[in-house]
């Protein structure tokens, strides 16, 4: 990883809304040192670059939002032997587009409205699609994370998934889709 332009550390410190002299004491290093490298003034050593770098990166995960703080507690879901018409009318009742499929307590797929309808399109009839038990027609499950889990990554994880399910001590105790990521828009 190369090392930041200082101009981006003073960014980050700003962004945190540090102060030099509060970010001198986390990184117990001189005010000094922070002013003359924010003003470019002196080349620092990588040592303490490193720990201005280690500074900033601890206070920014400490102040980033965890899935637990956004996830939905209610999970709507069908058992993998419901038939699709059950989870046709959950989804619609709901207003959701996809559910997650469970076997007991076991997450092992999803449905959603896209394979519904790509099932229609492929020329199958909507009694015929009605009466198959979901099993038949999921999608993979969707990717678990822990409650601890940063925003960051969730949004990472989201950009190729429909959801993913918040776990606590291997038990499904939430689901975050795309649209949860609208909580944290300030």
């Amino acid at each position: 990883m190369p090392i930041p332009e200082i101009d981006e550390l003073k960014k980050r410190r700003k962004n945190l809304e540090l102060t030099q002299k509060e970010l001198a004491v986390l990184c117990a290093i001189s005010q000094s040192i922070i002013a003359k490298i924010e003003s470019k003034k002196v080349n620092p050593s990588y040592s303490i670059v490193k720990k201005i770098i280690d500074t900033l990166d601890s206070l920014e995960r400490k102040n980033e939002l965890m899935a637990k703080q956004i996830m939905n507690n209610k999970i709507i879901s069908v058992n993998k032997n419901t038939k699709v018409s059950k989870a046709i009318k959950l989804m619609k009742f709901n207003g959701y587009s996809q559910l997650p499929v469970f076997d007991g307590t076991q997450s092992v797929g999803s449905i959603s409205d896209k394979t519904i309808t790509d099932l229609i399109v492929s020329g199958k009839s909507i009694s015929e699609i009605n009466s198959l038990k979901v099993k038949n027609v999921m999608d993979d499950a969707f990717p678990t994370i822990s409650e601890a889990t940063s925003i960051s990554i969730v949004s990472a994880i989201l950009r190729d998934n429909h959801a993913v399910l918040v776990t606590k001590k291997h038990n499904t105790v939430g689901i975050i889709t795309k649209s949860d990521l609208l909580k944290i828009s300030k």
